[in-house]
């Protein structure tokens, strides 16, 4: 056939396609489109609950704040006026203090022994998963139980008192819990009791991810072993540390079960914490509008350490995203 014949020659039509091959095609498209969307639909719920019942929340405690609420929620605008009431409280005052005190044992006691029991631990020593399943039983108490097992320990009549007179040792005396002046110490006791555990189990984590050829180099060249935990091992924990204080802190600043079961906030009110004070104002004594006020300024002492620790976290993870 010449060129020109050629030139003359209507191009073939495209195979028709056939109705099955098109219904499958269809519901191939109706199926990626039903995956893409599955994960939406099964995180709606959750998201939807979050945000009635978590920021909306938030959001109305906000606005109580503002208002002169008293036994039933109103609006009538008041500005600052709940804020300043609750600040010019006494029980509050008591409150801050005892939470300065509180906090800073806590944290300072949990991270400390958490520490020592993870590079006990981390020695290899025998029973190990004995050990480590019983320091971490108290945290899978409830702080209700905690706090009512140690008023029992620490009752004079029934607890260490009672058990060391019957033993002979008649001036033993131990009654902080009955002691305005030294309660607030024992509620520090029970609550590092129940999370030092928990810290320990942290360091532990952090330890155990250490290159054990550092620490075999380090013990070649003649370190001793307190020195090389203390120049090489815990500076590697840096990451830990920050995770277990923004935790412990952020425990501490809403404790409320484990002083109520323990002391009850008391004697009187010696052991009042900021979660107590809200929890009596708004519950108790008609104030919601104070108690709106505390409960707002909890969440920003809480949000001024997470917020920080959050964006810190988040910024490298942007970084490398970028990259």
């Amino acid at each position: 056939m010449s060129f020109q014949n050629r030139a003359h020659v209507a191009p073939s039509a495209p195979a028709a396609t056939s109705p099955s091959t098109r219904t499958a095609i269809k519901r191939s498209s109706l199926r990626n489109r039903f995956e893409a969307i599955l994960p939406k639909l099964v995180l709606s719920p959750t998201l939807v609950i979050t945000l009635v019942f978590v920021y909306g929340f938030i959001a109305w405690t906000t606005v109580l704040s503002f208002t002169r609420s008293r036994a039933f929620a109103n609006f009538n605008w008041a500005g600052f006026l709940q804020y300043s009431r609750v600040w010019e409280h006494p029980r509050w005052q008591v409150a801050i203090n005892n939470l300065g005190i509180y906090a800073s044992l806590y944290v300072v006691l949990c991270m400390a022994l958490g520490l020592g029991l993870a590079i006990l631990l981390d020695q290899r020593i025998r029973a190990e998963g004995g050990l480590r399943a019983l320091f971490l039983y108290p945290m899978a108490l409830s702080f209700i139980v905690t706090g009512t097992a140690w008023k029992w320990i620490l009752n004079p009549g029934l607890g260490l008192t009672k058990l060391f007179h019957d033993w002979g040792w008649s001036s033993f005396e131990f009654n902080w819990i009955i002691d305005d002046q030294m309660a607030i110490f024992t509620v520090v006791i029970a609550a590092v009791w129940q999370a030092s555990g928990f810290v320990m189990a942290m360091f532990l984590a952090g330890l155990r991810g250490i290159d054990q050829e550092m620490i075999k180099a380090a013990s070649i060249d003649g370190a001793r072993m307190p020195a090389i935990y203390r120049r090489i091992v815990i500076p590697q924990l840096r990451p830990v540390f920050i995770s277990a204080f923004v935790i412990l802190v952020h425990l501490a600043v809403k404790s409320y079960e484990l002083v109520i079961a323990l002391t009850g906030a008391g004697p009187g009110y010696s052991t009042e914490l900021p979660s107590t004070f809200m929890y009596s104002f708004t519950f108790t004594r008609n104030e919601l509008g104070m108690g709106a006020a505390s409960a707002v300024m909890m969440l920003c002492t809480v949000a001024a350490i997470m917020v920080p620790y959050l964006y810190s976290e988040m910024r490298p993870r942007r970084k490398n995203d970028g990259h």
